[in-house]
């Protein structure tokens, strides 16, 4: 029903970003890009501005200066729904989901795709029966993707939290994005819950082509899910490269461990 995916995603650059609250700069000319079809993380200490990044990603904070483009197409000062619109979606650090039956959410995801229109859909004409039926069969597959077809019809709040958090995954996923932000999708699960998140996430990944910039805590499923980090330390961009180069980074150390430039200078 939707041929967004059926492209390659355009690359997502941020560019010279910066972000300021009463005078307190979040985010300190941050740039970076993120390859089509790629896993970016945005990673760092508490405070460090991924949230805020994120934030100017979709739409929800204007910033003060720089820009933000999906491939020529300019995102900076747009809002939430626009971007959205455009093909980037996200999900929260905190579980938001509506009350219902996982179809019932999944199927808000859908809602911005409808061409029906709300008389057609209202008069339940038959293009908009058509088309619901069409954007439910969309959305059990979507449910199947990341491990949710058993629990399609069973009500969000009977699921367990690691699922919960897949409904919000998937419920993004509806909106057929060629760009995915994921905020601190493994935040609070069990090792179990983890595991198969990462799974999943690398199976939508591959599945569906889309991008995805990632923003976690969890360094083993960075390093393992990752092509390309950028690291944030009160606002300001400290490292980027591979997982590899990054843990290895010296400013990176410093700022998770408080070790590694300091050392090296007092040798």
């Amino acid at each position: 029903m939707n041929d967004r995916t059926s492209a390659p995603p355009p690359a997502l650059a941020v560019r010279d970003v910066t972000v300021r609250f009463a005078g307190l700069t979040a985010l300190d000319t941050v740039s970076f890009t993120v390859a089509p079809g790629s896993v970016h993380a945005l990673i760092g200490p508490n405070g460090a501005g991924k949230s805020t990044c994120f934030n100017v990603l979709s739409g929800l904070c204007r910033p003060a200066a720089g820009r933000v483009l999906l491939g020529d197409t300019e995102l900076t000062g747009r809002p939430p729904h626009r971007i959205a619109a455009l093909g980037v979606a996200r999900t929260f650090q905190n579980i938001v989901t509506t009350a219902g039956t996982v179809a019932d959410n999944l199927m808000l995801g859908r809602h911005a795709l409808s061409r029906a229109g709300f008389t057609a859909s209202a008069l339940g004409l038959p293009r908009a029966r058509r088309e619901q039926r069409e954007h439910l069969a969309r959305a059990r597959e979507i449910a199947e993707l990341v491990g949710l077809g058993a629990h399609f019809d069973a009500p969000v709040a009977l699921l367990s939290y690691g699922d919960r958090k897949r409904v919000e995954l998937a419920r993004a996923l509806c909106l057929e994005p060629r760009v995915l932000l994921l905020d601190e999708p493994v935040a609070g699960m069990n090792g179990a819950e983890r595991a198969r998140t990462a799974e999943v996430v690398g199976t939508v990944r591959e599945q569906l082509g889309l991008s995805v910039v990632l923003v976690e805590h969890d360094m083993g499923l960075v390093m393992r899910l990752a092509d390309e980090v950028t690291v944030l330390d009160f606002g300001r961009p400290i490292a980027h490269g591979t997982p590899d180069e990054v843990r290895r980074h010296p400013e990176v150390l410093r700022a998770y461990l408080g070790t590694g430039a300091d050392e090296e200078d007092a040798a």
